[in-house]
C-alpha cells in the first residue's frame, strides 16, 4: 500500500491533561522518560514504511513543531518522495481553526488532492501503542469498502461509558456506531466482548474528499469522524472493522488513550511492571525519539527506608543526565533530573530537569519540567493542601505540579 498518505491529527486542546498541556500541545507531552507521546505514532509509521505524513497541529504547537522538525526530519528524504510536514490551519477552505477531526482533514483537501494518493491513513497522536499499519492497509484493500475502522476487542463490562463502540455483523461489516453507551453491543457469537474504536481510520481518498465537501456545504453539519461522518455512512456505504492484535510488532494488543491525567499516569506505570505489555526494550519494534545529549544516569544504591515495605523488586525508568541519590520505587525519571540524598519518591513521573532536595517525600504525582521541590516538602500526601498550593489533583488522586513551580 505505497499509495497512501498519513494524516496525524495533533490539534486538540488537551484540556483534560491540564496542567501538562498549559504550555504545549498534547502530542508533545513527555512520556516514559525519554519520549513524547507523538513518538509512538511516528515510530509506527517508520516501521510500517509510511513515509508521507502530514501532522495537523493547532493549539500551542511550538514545542511539537520543534520536536518533529529537529527530532524526526532525519528519517524523511524528499528526493525519495518522502515528507513529514507540520501543518497548522491554512484557512483555505474556511475562516475557522480546526473544528474537529473530520474538519481538520477537510481543511487540507488541497494538499491531499495534490499528493495524488488513493488511500488516507488517519491517526490520532495521543495514543500509546505499537501497530503495523501495513496490515490495516492490506485489510482495507482486500475487503474493498470505502472505509475501515481500527478496533480493539474489549470486555463489554469494562467498555461501558468508556469508549466509542463499533457494532458489526458476522462478516465484520460495520452496522452501527455508539458513543460511550451504557450497554455496548457485543460481538456476534461473543456476548462478553465488544469492539472499541481506536480513532484510527483508512479511507478511499476520492470518496472522503467528496463526502467531506458535501458535509461542509450541507445543513447537517458535524466535524468529527466518530460522531458525525461515519455514522452517516451506515446503511449507505460498505465499511469494515479491523481488529487490532499487535501482530507484527513483537507484542500484544496494548493500546492506551492518554487523554486524561489518570490515563496518562497509568500508562507510564504500565511501563514499570515486571513484564510490561508495551516493552520499550524490545528490539523488534523500537520507539524512536530525539535523544538529548546528556551523560548516562548515575544512580546510588540506597537501603529501603524502615517505614517502606517492598515485597518484590520495583522497577524504575531513568533517562540520561539524571543523578539519583535518594530512594525511588516505581518512578519514571526524565532527562537531567536530580534527586538528592534522603529524598523518597514513589509511584511518580518526573519530567526533565526536576530537582528534588533532601528530605522530600513524593508519592503518586506527576511533576512537569523544571519543578524544584525544596528540602522537607511533601507532595501527594494531603490533596487539599496540594490544591491550595495551585496543583491539580485528578479524580484518582494523582497530584500534578505545573512546570517551573517551586514547592516550599
Amino acid at each position: 500500500m505505497d499509495n497512501a498518505l498519513t494524516l496525524l491529527l495533533a490539534g486538540g486542546k488537551g484540556t483534560r491533561l491540564d496542567p501538562l498541556t498549559r504550555s504545549r500541545a498534547k502530542p508533545a507531552v513527555p512520556f516514559g522518560g525519554s519520549y513524547r507521546i507523538i513518538d509512538f505514532a511516528l515510530s509506527n509509521c517508520l516501521h510500517s514504511e509510511q513515509f508521507r505524513i502530514l501532522v495537523l497541529s493547532q493549539y500551542k504547537s511550538l514545542s511539537l513543531e520543534r520536536h518533529v522538525t529537529l527530532g524526526w526530519a532525519r528519517f524523511f528524504h524528499r528526493e525519495f518522495g518522502h515528507w513529514l510536514d507540520v501543518v497548522p490551519p491554512q484557512l483555505r477552505a474556511a475562516d475557522d481553526w480546526y473544528l474537529g477531526t473530520a474538519n481538520a482533514v477537510y481543511q487540507n483537501l488541497d494538499a491531499i488532492e495534490r499528493s495524488g494518493v488513493e488511500h488516507l491513513l488517519i491517526l490520532a497522536s495521543d495514543h500509546i501503542y505499537k501497530m503495523d499499519y501495513r496490515r490495516l492497509l492490506a485489510f482495507h484493500r482486500d475487503h474493498g469498502g470505502v472505509a475501515t475502522v481500527a478496533t480493539l476487542r474489549y470486555p463489554v463490562a469494562d467498555a461501558a461509558r468508556q469508549f466509542g463502540i463499533v457494532e458489526v455483523d458476522a462478516d465484520g461489516r460495520i452496522r452501527g456506531f455508539h458513543e460511550k453507551p451504557d450497554c455496548p453491543p457485543p460481538l456476534p457469537g461473543d456476548e462478553t466482548n465488544c469492539l472499541a474504536s481506536m480513532g484510527i481510520y483508512v479511507f478511499n481518498a476520492k470518496f472522503l474528499a467528496g463526502e467531506l465537501g458535501r458535509a461542509a456545504h450541507g445543513t447537517d453539519l458535524g466535524h468529527d469522524f466518530g460522531l458525525h461522518i461515519l455514522p452517516r455512512l451506515i446503511g449507505r456505504e460498505t465499511m469494515y472493522a479491523y481488529t487490532y492484535s499487535g501482530a507484527g510488532t513483537g507484542g500484544g494488543a496494548y493500546w492506551r488513550d492518554v487523554g486524561t491525567v489518570d490515563a496518562y499516569y497509568h500508562a507510564n506505570m504500565d511501563l514499570l511492571s515486571n513484564k510490561p505489555e508495551l516493552d520499550l526494550h524490545d528490539p523488534r519494534w523500537p520507539i524512536y525519539c530525539d535523544q538529548l545529549n546528556f551523560p548516562p544516569p548515575r544512580v546510588a544504591v540506597i537501603p529501603t527506608p524502615s517505614d517502606r515495605k517492598t515485597p518484590s523488586p520495583r522497577h524504575n525508568i531513568i533517562a540520561n543526565g539524571a543523578v539519583v541519590e535518594g530512594w525511588i520505587a516505581g518512578v519514571v525519571v526524565g532527562f537531567n533530573c536530580r534527586i538528592e540524598p534522603g529524598a523518597i519518591v514513589e509511584d511518580s513521573v518526573l519530567f526533565d530537569a526536576v530537582m528534588i532536595e533532601r528530605g522530600v517525600e513524593i508519592r503518586r504525582a506527576v511533576l512537569d519540567k523544571r519543578v524544584r521541590v525544596r528540602a522537607g516538602a511533601k507532595i501527594g500526601f494531603d490533596t487539599e493542601k496540594d490544591r491550595r498550593r495551585g496543583f491539580v489533583v485528578s479524580k484518582e488522586g494523582i497530584t500534578c505540579v505545573p512546570s517551573d513551580s517551586v514547592v516550599e
